[in-house]
């Protein structure tokens, strides 16, 4: 276990999915033993926790296993595939041809052939208080900004939601500037007296997520924390000071965030994500008919305030439906800051030791 140096906030992160981890055991093994809460988390979020592992649990005892080579498949994507070239899908739905479409609404597992995990689906994931957090923060503290196609963001019903979409993060390559020569920098949202003010906002739903992925993929989410840890470490020898204590208050494990507002998903794939990573997509706000598809699996998620998936944004494509005011925080990696501080990328998780 990596040492989290006791003034960061992903020291009370680690803590917080420990527990999280150690509930989802009890649950799964049907063990009624009482599991103490950690005396460094708060009520509010300790209750947040134990519900969290309760749908994973819930989750992990609905497994969905795919006639489907998720290593084979990634092998036969394009490097740099989006998703969104027909040529290129249609090509694949030969090689792997999908079965019957169906809707899931209770959480839910979903396996390869293998029994590598390819997704997690945990409706109803988010405490109320939570969700109710995170809708605050992307109003209030900070206002999206970028460039919108038209046809996929809208604007806001109540008149409070700026669409468009926003990357946070402490330490990052921006995409396109990974070659060798450049090294990371604080994301442009994130500069400034307003970034730490920010993070803090953010540490509840942080927290969440990562704890999330401590049950889904030990060994990434290990890796993820090493990284961290890395990368703070480097800031400091080379006086960084802004990227430094915008590391001290980020509670992630991901390296990355995204806040998307309003905006229609159309199907695609995420070429950034690592093939044997998760990334982890939350969704909170005012809408209905929330709808998420994952068009190469034949699958369709209910996908209502409170949801969370996991899975790799490489293999799944995936694209997003609803009516309403739609926010999502997409915690995500950037396998580049590993490779840059040296950290293995770890293997496919796999369901009950499968391999």
């Amino acid at each position: 276990m990596t040492a989290v140096p006791a003034d960061c906030a992903l020291y009370t992160t680690c803590i917080a999915s420990e527990f999280v981890k150690q509930l989802f055991d009890c649950n799964v093994a049907g063990n009624a033993q009482s599991i103490s809460p950690p005396l460094t988390i708060d009520v509010p979020t300790m209750l947040a926790c134990q519900h969290l592992a309760w749908v994973l649990a819930n989750a992990y005892s609905n497994p969905i296993q795919l006639d489907l080579d998720m290593i084979r498949y990634n092998e036969a994507l394009h490097k740099c595939s989006t998703g969104m070239v027909a040529t290129h899908e249609d090509s694949l739905l030969k090689k792997f041809p999908r079965g019957p479409e169906c809707l899931l609404e209770k959480p839910s597992v979903i396996l390869d052939s293998a029994g590598h995990i390819i997704l997690w689906y945990l409706p109803d994931a988010i405490s109320l208080w939570i969700q109710a957090k995170m809708e605050d923060t992307t109003i209030v503290v900070w206002t999206p900004s970028g460039e919108h196609s038209p046809g996929n963001f809208h604007a806001s019903d109540r008149c409070q939601l700026t669409p468009g979409c926003i990357n946070l993060a402490p330490c990052w390559f921006m995409q396109g500037r990974e070659a060798d020569g450049f090294t990371p920098k604080v994301s442009a949202a994130l500069k400034g007296k307003g970034g730490p003010e920010i993070i803090i906002s953010m540490q509840h739903a942080a927290l969440l997520a990562s704890a999330a992925l401590r049950v889904m993929h030990p060994k990434l989410y290990w890796a993820l924390v090493t990284t961290h840890i890395k990368l703070a470490r480097w800031a400091v020898e080379h006086g960084l000071s802004d990227m430094s204590t915008c590391l001290q208050f980020w509670a992630s494990v991901f390296n990355c965030a995204a806040v998307i507002c309003n905006r229609q998903c159309p199907l695609h794939r995420d070429p950034s994500s690592t093939p044997e990573g998760f990334d982890v997509m939350s969704s909170v706000g005012h809408y209905c008919n929330g709808l998420m598809t994952l068009s190469n699996l034949s699958i369709r998620l209910q996908y209502n305030s409170g949801a969370m998936v996991g899975c790799s944004g490489h293999f799944v494509r995936h694209g997003v439906t609803y009516t309403g005011d739609h926010i999502v925080w997409a915690w995500f990696i950037r396998d580049s800051l590993q490779n840059f501080v040296g950290t293995p990328r770890p293997s496919y998780a796999t369901y009950m030791g499968v391999d």
